[in-house]
């Protein structure tokens, strides 16, 4: 079992005549929604609202046969990103505050976890704003050593309320990151030096990530291996309707193909080569290229290449 643990929200997208539609998303809940439609056993551990909007979030996970055990609920309002679409790209303006999601706290974490969770995966808004960041960490910090860590930051700079004290964190989750996924953008941000892609990755790894994949939107993704390894894997070219949950699909989709392929382990990630890793970012690629062509985050059912 992969256990996903972070936000779940209402991405109010914009339609032709500008009037705003709910959807169901969040970086970490369109993960989850990802691996269950690939028939992956998945759970999601998220702060959930009793509202209208929570109640939307509880029946796409259970449509999408994503295990809700781990869920917390409350009646705080449900966290609503309101998102801004140019040429298909998307920026978010969030609405976060006292929130389910946000005010997920250490006593919410789960005692044990289940014998066959094999892996947990971390990311979005929920690792920079508190009381949910340090809960998240304190989560990640109590299994690292048990199980394989993922972990895409997902950073949007504009929700960052102390750069100082999100930088730091960071920093402790990288040093028990197995595999970390990060856009260009991302990259640049955590180190906006002039060096290139490769320095500033050699850097990031020297922290303590295995193997790192660094997405280039249609330039598809880059990944880096702690023993010198590089690859590449080139995105489709598709008709682009918007990027809602692009990077989302994409990490739905390396867990999928490790998950299939019995790889889900800190020691398949250290030891992993070319020949098993090309077949990871091929998939994990035009998984996400596939969810692009729809308003969205809504990736497919039983995906194949």
């Amino acid at each position: 079992m992969i256990l996903c643990c972070g936000e779940a929200l209402i991405d109010m997208i914009p339609d032709e005549n500008g009037a705003f539609t709910p959807h169901a998303g969040g970086a970490v809940f369109n993960t989850a929604i990802g691996l269950g439609r690939q028939g992956i056993d998945v759970g999601l551990m998220s702060g959930v609202s009793n509202d209208m909007f929570g109640q939307k979030l509880v029946g796409e996970l259970d449509e999408s046969s994503v295990k809700t055990d781990f869920l917390v609920r409350s009646d705080h309002p449900t966290t609503l990103a309101f998102v801004h679409l140019v040429n298909g790209k998307a920026s978010y303006a969030f609405y976060d505050e006292n929130t389910a999601g946000r005010m997920v706290q250490p006593n919410d974490l789960p005692r044990q976890l289940p014998k066959d969770n094999k892996a947990l995966f971390f990311g979005g808004i929920s690792l920079a704003v508190d009381p949910c960041a340090d809960t998240y960490l304190e989560m990640l910090l109590r299994n690292a050593n048990d199980r394989l860590i993922m972990v895409d930051p997902n950073i949007r700079a504009n929700f960052i309320a102390d750069e100082v004290q999100y930088r730091a964190r960071l920093g402790k989750i990288l040093q028990h990151t197995d595999i970390l996924k990060v856009s260009d953008e991302d990259l640049d941000w955590i180190n906006p030096s002039n060096t290139g892609m490769e320095t500033k990755v050699a850097q990031i790894i020297e922290q303590g990530p295995k193997l790192i994949l660094v997405t280039l939107g249609a330039d598809g993704v880059m990944a880096f291996t702690r023993n010198g390894l590089v690859s590449k894997a080139v995105s489709p070219s598709v008709q682009v309707m918007d990027t809602v949950g692009a990077g989302d699909a994409f990490n739905a989709g390396v867990l999928t193909y490790l998950a299939r392929d019995d790889a889900l382990s800190k020691v398949a990630v250290v030891n992993i080569t070319d020949q098993a890793l090309q077949p990871v970012l091929q998939f994990a690629t035009v998984f996400a290229s596939d969810t692009v062509t729809k308003q969205g985050s809504n990736p497919a059912w039983n995906f194949r290449v």
